[in-house]
């Protein structure tokens, strides 16, 4: 494929400083397991996520039991996406982290760790919320608007989740298709917001995400969709 129609990744010059990366990443189908080493040669965006005001340690959160929460999105030259989010420098033993369980769709996983995602059209209100757990576990909803659910959204596709953990981190990765992706026009944007509940071992809830705009944490806010998606995906008729 001619690199001009290769997907591409982008963030507003405003936005905080990002770490591009060269990698890639070949998924077995619905399997949780270590994340390979090998990823598509295609741009790249590293961000830091930050914890809400709410979130305990939030003026200090080195002290907590997350030292760093970096999420990283690759565009796939297929018309899909991975995102990856990785603890660095942090004490996981002292996180509620989900036990493996049988891949699959599944709700309420926002109530304990879960990494998410969120992709909107720009101008359009409706928007998608994807959900990844540790154990392996997703789920994805269609809103009309804001926490307007389509009720009847089914998913065209799965998501293929990937996790793994060491003494000091661990590694969440999803590989979401093209089908799974909001419908836009050829070479128009995607507009996303990374975010991440990590749950303490005491049953506390830290908020994470790149942008936070209200007194209480709220990753459906419209205006903390601040990274962009460009994908070759077709808009439906």
């Amino acid at each position: 494929m001619p690199h001009a129609h290769l997907p591409r990744v982008r963030i507003p010059p405003h936005r905080p400083a990002c770490l591009p990366l060269v990698a890639s990443l070949s998924f077995p189908a619905d399997i949780v397991t270590q994340p390979l080493t090998e990823r598509p040669r295609v741009p790249i965006i590293t961000v830091g996520l930050r914890p809400h005001p709410t979130s305990p340690d939030a003026e200090a959160p080195w002290q907590g039991p997350v030292g760093r929460l970096l999420a990283t999105m690759f565009a796939l030259p297929e018309g899909g996406a991975v995102f990856e989010f990785r603890l660095e420098e942090s004490r996981p033993a002292q996180l509620a982290i989900p036990a493996p369980a049988t891949p699959g769709p599944a709700d309420e996983l926002w109530k304990h760790t879960c990494f998410e995602v969120f992709l909107g059209v720009p101008g359009e209100a409706g928007y998608r919320e994807y959900n990844f757990s540790p154990s392996g576990q997703w789920a994805i909803y269609g809103f009309r608007a804001w926490r307007e659910r389509i009720e009847d959204y089914i998913p065209a596709a799965k998501p293929e989740v990937l996790f793994d953990q060491t003494d000091d981190g661990l590694v969440l990765e999803a590989r979401v298709p093209a089908e799974l992706l909001p419908a836009v026009p050829p070479g128009s944007d995607l507009q996303v917001s990374l975010a991440a509940v990590v749950e303490r071992k005491d049953g506390m809830l830290e908020y994470w995400a790149l942008r936070h705009s209200a007194a209480q944490p709220d990753f459906h806010a419209r205006d903390t969709f601040v990274l962009t998606l460009a994908t070759t995906t077709q808009k439906a008729a």
